[in-house]
């Protein structure tokens, strides 16, 4: 379903002030919601991440709302996993300041290497992945969109992004997420457990080994939706009134989301890899939640693949 929207004002020039203290040095990015700017900070002589509303979207409450509290978790836990945030606050506009990590984007690195990650490399990657989820899920959180372009591997280290869309386990509506990412429970709306994360995991993981996700999404749909956009609650809107879907409905959902229509093609389809390796991300990608390991099994593992003493992803 497309938006129309007016275009939004450019994004702030090199020297202009993001937030109090914080002087723009460069525009990193604009998501559907959201600008990045790489920013430096007066009061710790350094380099910092500023994420802030886009200047279209700053009226909507739910936004800020969402923002701020991805800023005050993220200020509040302490993971080397797990992207810090520095500061939060709403003047002059909701801003989080973020860490300035090194290294680069799982999905960059992907794109860049034309070839894919080791074994080890893959089994590293899963295990900092699920030290970070494990964390998540003592504070009672789920991340549900973890992907490439959420993980920076950097000083031989994954580090995990964007709690934006993060919730406590429970119901939810259709749509959670993003969309080649989503775990099939997320795509169809209901109760999200653990298990939604040991999926996106999983599907990390597929990625990293083969250089593709494993559903393939319709070019006219995926051309519909915004770079960035995690959320889509017209579509939750429409999916999950509870009443019984037509076949055109169905069909329409079933394209826009095939991790409802159709089972994850195995890895060894693409690459071949250690059998241990291929069960352990086959079985993130289960339909059925109760079919998933649950992280620690995972991490178990993953572990096992290991030479002992190996704890460090390559990103060279």
């Amino acid at each position: 379903m497309s938006r129309t929207t007016r275009p939004a004002p450019p994004p702030l020039t090199a020297g202009t002030t993001v937030a109090a203290r914080y002087e723009v040095l460069a525009h990193l990015c604009r998501t559907g919601w959201l600008d990045l700017y790489d920013a430096w900070s007066r009061e710790r002589e350094c380099r910092c991440v500023v994420k802030v509303l886009r200047p279209d979207r700053r009226d909507d409450l739910r936004l800020r709302e969402q923002l701020l509290q991805e800023g005050r978790w993220l200020a509040a836990f302490t993971h080397p996993h797990l992207v810090r945030a520095y500061e939060t606050g709403e003047t002059p506009q909701p801003f989080v300041v973020l860490e300035t990590l090194t290294g680069e984007t799982l999905a960059h690195l992907i794109d860049r290497r034309r070839r894919r990650l080791a074994a080890a490399d893959l089994a590293l990657l899963g295990l900092h992945l699920c030290s970070a989820v494990h964390y998540l899920h003592g504070k009672d959180l789920l991340h549900l969109d973890l992907k490439p372009s959420n993980i920076v591997i950097g000083c031989r280290r994954a580090k995990v992004l964007d709690l934006s869309i993060a919730r406590p386990p429970g119901p939810a509506p259709p749509g959670i997420g993003t969309l080649c990412y989503l775990a099939p429970e997320q795509a169809r709306g209901g109760i999200l457990t653990p298990a939604a994360d040991v999926w996106g995991i999983g599907i990390t993981l597929y990625e990293a080994a083969t250089g593709d996700v494993p559903f393939d999404v319709d070019d006219d749909i995926a051309d519909d939706i915004d770079d960035g956009d995690t959320y889509d609650d017209s579509y939750g809107a429409s999916c999950g009134s509870g009443h019984e879907e037509s076949d055109a409905a169905q069909d329409a959902r079933n394209r826009r989301y095939p991790q409802l229509a159709e089972r994850a093609p195995s890895v060894t389809t693409r690459r071949r890899l250690p059998s241990p390796l291929t069960a352990a991300i086959d079985s993130c990608l289960a339909p059925d939640p109760g079919d998933r390991p649950t992280p620690a099994q995972l991490a178990a593992a993953l572990d096992g693949l290991l030479p002992r003493g190996r704890r460090e992803v390559s990103g060279e």
